[in-house]
């Protein structure tokens, strides 16, 4: 009987690297190995290869809109200016749209005199404060060329030659002259707010009601109190200017209580004004 002879198989070997995903990030590789039809065997290789992961995108940043104040009329100009707004729609309320220019005046003698003595203690306050006090705001409003008080005295002494009676100071002067050293001791754009005011509305509407005056009462005279030494004009637009560079100094909320003073510098001369006809 002829002999067979059965050779081993060779062994096979393979491997199969196949990649698993974990929660570990890690690769998992399978090895089989064939030695026979029967025999196979699987190893298990753990490899600690660590999947990248990707890095999110950084976020661009967002860019803030920048929010701009709402300025307030005149406000590039300067306080001054701010201030005349403020005037301009207090006038447009307080005129009728009916009123005429034919309004009659009727102005005593005796009102007129109480008005000059109660003005006269009004600008000589405001030039006393500006001239003894130590607030370095206040000398740049000294000799300005404006001040009223010396012209003031004259026409006062020629009215009492002329026979008139000389009032003390009334009510209304002397509350608003008290209430201008309370402000020039607590706040300077405060004052400087009536301060400025009180000599433009003497500038605007104190000279049509000393022409008045004049025309009815003083046989077309004209008082000291209506002259100046030098172009009103530019003494005036000097005090402007001044103090719109000191302004620059101040916070938003002092000038905006400066502008809030502004109604009440017209309503205490208004009072004074009232004593025409009283």
């Amino acid at each position: 009987m002829m002999g067979l002879t059965v050779k081993a198989m060779p062994q096979l070997r393979f491997s199969l690297p196949i990649s698993v995903s974990n929660k570990e990030n890690c690769i998992c590789r399978f090895s089989i190995t064939a030695r026979s039809s029967t025999d196979t065997n699987i190893t298990l290789t753990h490899s600690h290869t660590e999947i990248p992961t990707p890095k999110p995108k950084p976020k661009s940043p967002l860019k803030k809109r920048k929010r701009y104040r709402k300025l307030y009329p005149g406000e590039t100009t300067g306080i001054t200016e701010e201030m005349r707004f403020v005037a301009m729609r207090l006038h447009n309320a307080a005129v009728s749209p009916d009123q005429s220019d034919s309004d009659a005046w009727h102005a005593s003698m005796e009102g007129f005199v109480a008005y000059l003595v109660d003005t006269h203690l009004i600008f000589a306050t405001l030039q006393r404060i500006v001239d003894e006090s130590d607030n370095v705001s206040y000398a740049y409003m000294r000799k300005t060329g404006l001040e009223r008080s010396e012209g003031l005295l004259k026409d006062l002494k020629w009215l009492e030659e002329q026979g008139n009676v000389i009032p003390n100071p009334s009510s209304p002067g002397i509350t608003y002259a008290k209430y201008l050293e309370s402000l020039a001791e607590t706040s300077a754009p405060l004052f400087l707010s009536h301060f400025y005011n009180i000599y433009f509305c003497h500038i605007a509407a104190g000279q049509v009601i000393g022409k008045k005056v004049s025309e009815k009462l003083l046989e077309g005279k004209e008082l000291e109190f209506y002259k100046w030494e030098g172009d009103v004009p530019e003494l005036l637009k000097d005090v402007r200017d001044k103090l719109n560079q000191l302004s620059e100094h101040w916070s938003r909320d002092e000038k905006n209580r400066c502008l809030k003073e502004t109604p009440k510098s017209f309503r205490f001369m208004g009072q004074i004004v009232l004593l025409l006809v009283s």
